[in-house]
């Protein structure tokens, strides 16, 4: 197989396919959309090829047969028939400014109107928006394919400096997808996709017609590229890469299907540079997750094991949103697998893959101590200490680390008076210098707080309250308990390591270790 060119940024599908370039054939799930339905939704993370397949989409609608030869709809749709298209995207605007939706829709419309030499009748967006998908049908005896992309970024773009304009964004976008369903005569598909997915009482409310596929099975692999994917497709450019290590970074999201994926633009990246690194957060993590995890006082460690209903997911509002919500269509949590209770599906979430534990616990940490050359100089003696088993300098680094931690924050902040604090800023401390952290992992004796494998070796860590538990409570604990047992078919020596933080202090108490 002949290599071609890396297709890292191009979202027209005309573009990728008269270059040659690498494309990963997904039009076996546009056709299945197409045969099954009318009206769809499909949230997805930032750069995983939502804006590709709709522009896919445009170009099936168009009847451009020859972009699709040897792809798998090719020989089973009718390019006979062409459709018109009314594609939107809110994608290029800034929508922080009242005002600027219904300008940009504006806009949008001017164009589209241009093209199809269509005169407008009506000074409202959505009263221009409903004459054009009247007068494209009768045009060309065709019903209308509606693609809008990014459908949710006037809301975001808002959402953290001007609610309440996201709230006057939300509001004036209901009304534009209303129309959708007010024209359906006019309508042979629909397909809406962005990052979050607003609750549909909030924003779809006159839309309730529109078929979720955000955690549908049958669709969890529409973006992203699959482990056959990239066997199939990219096999020139995987030579001399380290399989697992590219699963252990890039692999893990899942939507519920059998299938987990990749992220594309992680991908391409890799295969470019050949580096391993956090190319899909470094894109763009808001601010706003960060803040808003630290302002609620999540523990880290819980972030990984958490349960939501299928309601839960889908409570993302202005002024309204879910943990689960905001992490899981982010895209920092992914589905680890699908529990039943009471006839409801409950989805348990946990981190995609090392890109995101390490990156985002990363950013947590730097968020807590606000000083980011110092947090790469205690990540990097972190790994050294570690790997050398040296316990005495461990414990020195870790003294270090928690004076580093701004005293007011303590102060303000209820959860730091309690165990909980201490092995959550311990566990963002591990998994943000990429080790391989496990927290609250069960025995036959109870929950270990943390286990840690590194440079050969297993630390096995319990964390007390030093006012509270006494000194050698933790330590004691670790030995009662015989956590070190399940540990020891590793064949790796056991470190058991009792730290006790003072309260009043606000660092280590004390520091107990012990080779098991």
């Amino acid at each position: 197989m002949s290599r071609r060119l890396l297709p890292i940024g191009i979202q027209s599908f005309r573009n990728l396919r008269e270059r040659g370039c690498y494309y990963v054939d997904k039009t076996g799930y546009a056709l299945r959309m197409v045969e099954q339905g009318t009206h769809y939704f499909l949230s997805r993370p930032r750069r995983f090829g939502k804006s590709l397949f709709l522009d896919t989409l445009k170009e099936l609608f168009e009847g451009g047969r020859d972009l699709f030869e040897g792809l798998e709809i090719c020989g089973r749709w009718d390019w006979s028939v062409r459709h018109p298209v009314v594609r939107l995207s809110f994608g290029s605007g800034n929508f922080k400014v009242p005002g600027d939706l219904n300008a940009d829709l504006l806009e949008q419309l001017d164009a589209l109107e241009t093209d199809a030499g269509v005169e407008p009748r009506h000074a409202t967006a959505r009263g221009r928006f409903r004459h054009l998908l009247r007068a494209l049908h009768r045009q060309t005896g065709q019903q209308v394919a509606v693609l809008v992309d990014e459908y949710d970024k006037p809301i975001l773009d808002a959402l953290e400096d001007e609610p309440a304009v996201a709230l006057a964004n939300r509001d004036y976008l209901r009304g534009l997808y209303a129309t959708v369903k007010d024209s359906d005569a006019h309508i042979r598909f629909c397909f809406l996709t962005g990052v979050s997915k607003f609750s549909k009482v909030s924003l779809f409310s006159g839309l309730n017609n529109l078929r979720d596929i955000t955690l549908n099975p049958a669709y969890s692999a529409v973006c992203g590229y699959t482990e056959a994917d990239l066997d199939a497709v990219f096999a020139p450019e995987l030579e001399g890469l380290d399989r697992e290590r590219v699963r252990e970074w890039y692999n893990g999201y899942s939507w519920g299907g059998a299938e987990r994926v990749y992220n594309p633009f992680d991908v391409l990246l890799l295969l470019a540079d050949r580096e391993f690194g956090p190319w899909w957060f470094e894109t763009g993590t808001p601010r706003f997750l960060v803040e808003t995890l630290v302002e609620r006082g999540i523990p880290t460690p819980s972030l990984e094991g958490m349960l939501a209903s299928n309601d839960l997911l889908s409570t993302f509002d202005v002024g309204d949103i879910a943990t689960e919500a905001l992490l899981f269509q982010t895209g920092y949590l992914t589905v680890e697998g699908i529990e039943r209770r009471g006839g409801r599906r409950h989805y348990r979430l946990g981190y995609p893959n090392r890109e995101v534990r390490q990156s985002l616990n990363e950013s947590l940490l730097s968020r807590l101590v606000q000083d980011r050359s110092r947090q790469e100089a205690h990540s990097v003696s972190l790994y050294d200490r570690l790997h050398s088993a040296d316990m005495a300098c461990l414990e020195e680094l870790f003294r270090a680390f928690f004076a580093s931690i701004p005293h007011q924050w303590h102060t303000r902040n209820e959860i730091a008076r309690y165990e909980g604090y201490y092995a959550s800023v311990f566990y963002s401390y591990f998994a943000g210098a990429g080790m391989d952290v496990r927290v609250e992992e069960s025995g036959s004796a109870g929950r270990l707080d943390m286990a840690v494998r590194a440079g050969g070796r297993v630390y096995l860590f319990e964390f007390k309250v030093a006012e509270r538990a006494g000194p050698g409570a933790a330590l004691a604990q670790l030995k009662e308990r015989g956590y070190a047992d399940k540990y020891r078919h590793l064949g790796e020596p056991v470190h058991l390591v009792g730290v006790e933080f003072s309260e009043r202090d606000r660092n280590v108490a004390g520091f107990e270790t012990e080779r098991a």
